[in-house]
């Protein structure tokens, strides 16, 4: 009887679940553009300008994946006001990724010698705040 349960449950969260599995995904891309840009920039610009100039960069790339694929048929408007509307909802999560971002690039020389560490641990901030706006503003 409780592995019915469970299994009834597991079938009618699955696609949710799948759907959270995705958008993680993406943000593994989003991740390598991030640091990328992050990587790129920093002998030119300076760290914490490379990380607030890799983030709209990154953010571009995860709304065009998750439009084609994670919400794929979701959403209305055209595809710029969309884009806009991904940029405003996830400038929450911006606070949180960035916000991780900024404060242990200043409080930890090993995240000033390694920004992955920071953009990770951004990244991670601001993912679930991320999905949970995309899906209730921006493709629903």
């Amino acid at each position: 009887m409780t592995l019915n349960i469970r299994q009834q449950s597991i079938s009618r969260h699955w696609p949710l679940l799948a759907q959270f599995l995705r958008f993680g995904t993406v943000g593994g891309l989003g991740f390598i553009v991030d640091n990328a840009v992050v990587y790129g920039l920093r002998g030119s610009v300076g760290l914490n300008w490379a990380g607030a100039l890799a983030f709209p960069a990154a953010a571009t790339v995860t709304w065009a994946v998750n439009r084609i694929w994670t919400f794929r048929g979701q959403g209305s408007g055209s595809a710029g006001a969309q884009w806009l509307r991904f940029l405003a909802v996830n400038s929450v999560g911006f606070v949180l990724n960035r916000g991780t971002f900024f404060i242990l690039v200043a409080t930890s020389t090993l995240c000033v010698d390694y920004p992955v560490l920071a953009t990770g641990a951004g990244t991670a901030a601001g993912m679930f705040v991320n999905f949970g706006l995309s899906r209730k503003i921006v493709f629903k």
